[in-house]
């Protein structure tokens, strides 16, 4: 694994259950190199935290030094220091840092962060004694592009998903094909649209010679996945036995069973009951919303792609989570391999296809891909974005205009032939007062009408 350092920001002494007797001179001088110091991080304070001693604890920071006595109940671990767990405390503070990097500013993100350290350690333990469960979800609803039905765990449970995906995710997409995308680093919505792109240039000889495509998509696909088939999956390819304990009890952990609902129940009417997780069996769904779930979906699917690639023997294939594609010369070989694949997936992995998003079709045509029109010459995006982009930058409040603007030019950008789009959303961000660059890519914050 990578090393990585970190700048671990812990408040200051100031109550006496936090800390332990600190004693700033005694050590400074002979400071152990065990202790890896951990680096700056855009946003933190510039700390280093030294254990010194049973009882003894340092704290300096760029501006003050601070030497606090009071009474302690244990010795915070060092970064490398892993007792007789499966990994080490600079491992979880790196998944934490993984964790709050989109979820900083949310309630349960700050609640841990007030007592960073001490959480964190309770955490370590927890998890090194065997006695961590997770926590609460919370369950809510979606309505755009549609109504979904999304859990999202407690804020400290993201850490440990983090801590296990960390572990034993890279040993997993090492085996995945280059066509798997969508939860792998450099593998999201922009390199699946290239890579279509490129598939389909390919074969049809740079749009010399016509070509089909053959696109499927997973009935309900999350609520209808067997825990006990993935768990298998997994299990057979992790042999020490604390991550497959935890990799167990993430999997087969039921958030049903202890919840929060927020969300009115009109809108959970919208959802039909078929695509909810409360009306599933124990042992069928994962929840929409963990980085865990997306993580065993593709661990779930790669069964998929290598039936595609070696059994069907597929040389044009791409797949986006549950979306997948086909292309090939021939429309006789395309439903040749529609047939092989509806009776292949119930028999392994117990799902079905939808057949009212079954497509076979001429690629000249264009092809709907992970919000990207591909067609002759030109990728563009998809009109329901661009109709999505319009709609928010309109409505959303000055507070998070910015980010949100921006992220919709950065979105449309990943279309070449995609000016015309982003000319529009400048008309729009330019009505509520904002200025914009000249190569309608970037937003800047002007007077507001």
């Amino acid at each position: 694994m990578t090393e990585r350092s970190f700048n671990l920001v812990v408040p200051l002494a100031h109550e006496a259950t936090d800390m332990r007797i600190a004693d700033t001179g005694r050590r400074r001088a002979d400071r152990s190199g065990a202790v890896s110091r951990l680096s700056n991080r855009p946003g933190d304070v510039d700390s280093t935290i030294t254990p010194v001693g049973p009882g003894t604890r340092t704290s300096t920071t760029a501006t003050r030094t601070t030497t606090t006595r009071t009474t302690s109940f244990a010795l915070a671990p060092s970064a490398d220091w892993s007792g007789h767990a499966g990994f080490t405390f600079a491992e979880l503070v790196e998944a934490y840092f993984d964790c709050r990097r989109t979820k900083r500013n949310s309630a349960s993100a700050l609640t841990f962060e007030a007592n960073l350290e001490r959480n964190l350690r309770r955490l370590y333990d927890e998890l090194v004694d065997g006695s961590y469960v997770p926590g609460r979800s919370i369950c809510f609803v979606i309505t755009r592009p549609k109504a979904r039905e999304v859990w999202a765990a407690e804020f400290r449970d993201r850490i440990v998903h983090h801590l296990l995906y960390n572990r034993i995710g890279p040993r997993f997409e090492k085996s995945f094909i280059a066509d798997s995308c969508a939860c792998i680093s450099g593998r999201g919505t922009h390199y699946a649209a290239r890579r279509l792109e490129s598939k389909i240039r390919s074969v049809t000889q740079n749009w010399s010679r016509p070509a089909y495509y053959l696109k499927c998509d997973l009935a309900n696909f999350f609520v209808s996945i067997d825990k006990d088939i993935l768990r298998g999956l997994l299990l057979d390819r992790i042999s020490v036995p604390f991550w497959r304990s935890l990799t167990e009890l993430v999997l087969m952990h039921d958030p049903r069973t202890d919840f929060e609902f927020r969300v009115d129940r009109k809108l959970l009417a919208r959802v039909p009951p078929h695509k909810r997780l409360m009306e599933q069996t124990a042992n069928r769904g994962l929840p929409i919303g963990n980085l865990s779930s997306q993580f065993f979906a593709n661990v779930y699917l790669d069964v998929l792609d290598q039936h595609a690639k070696h059994r069907i023997g597929a040389h044009h294939y791409v797949r986006y989570v549950d979306d997948f594609m086909f292309l090939h010369e021939s429309p006789d070989w395309l439903n040749s391999a529609l047939a092989d694949v509806d009776a292949f997936l119930p028999a392994r992995l117990g799902v079905r296809l939808n057949p009212s998003k079954t497509i076979l079709q001429p690629v000249a045509r264009g092809v709907d891909f992970v919000g990207h029109v591909i067609k002759p010459w030109a990728r563009t995006t998809r009109r329901r974005t661009v109709s999505e982009a319009l709609w928010q930058v309109a409505k959303v409040s000055e507070q998070d205009f910015l980010q949100v603007t921006n992220s919709y030019f950065g979105l449309l950008g990943q279309a070449p032939a995609s000016h015309h789009d982003r000319a529009r959303l400048a008309n729009v961000v330019r009505d509520r007062g904002h200025a914009v660059n000249r190569a309608f890519t970037k937003t800047f914050r002007g007077a507001p009408r």
